[in-house]
């Protein structure tokens, strides 16, 4: 009966390890886009309003996860939104955008969160991979 016990015990303790690698692996595998938006001035509120009611439900649509998104606290308070966004691969990115910029509900949303004039002034993009010692894969 102990040998049953101690192979099963094995067998689960195996099988949650090679798990517990798989998701690590996945992870790690994982590509990352910073994004920094500039807005022209004053609409920094209308460009939280579209990723929180728009931007972010239609970036998972299309298979992107959103990582996290940061205001900054001094130097472009009142008109920066940073971002990071993760991918499987830099292909998977291309094809998520793709397809993203093609969405009739985001052209339907872009356009009319511009009613009153453009939003976004600057973007700049960073493609990102973690260090080995990087608590985020």
């Amino acid at each position: 009966m102990s040998r049953l016990v101690l192979f099963m015990s094995l067998s689960l303790w195996a099988f949650f390890s090679l798990d517990a690698l798989a998701a690590d692996k996945k992870k790690a595998d994982r590509f990352f886009e910073m994004r920094t938006y500039t807005t022209h001035p004053g609409k920094l509120s209308d460009l939280h309003k579209r990723f929180s009611e728009h931007t972010n439900r239609i970036f998972q649509k299309h298979g992107m996860e959103l990582v996290a998104y940061w205001t900054p606290t001094e130097d472009g308070k009142d008109d920066t939104l940073v971002y990071v966004l993760a991918y499987k691969n830099k292909a998977a990115r291309d094809k998520a955008w793709a397809a993203f910029v093609k969405d009739p509900e985001w052209q339907k949303a872009f356009q009319a969160s511009r009613k009153d004039g453009p939003i976004v002034k600057k973007v700049v993009k960073r493609f990102l991979t973690p260090t080995d010692y990087s608590p985020i894969k």
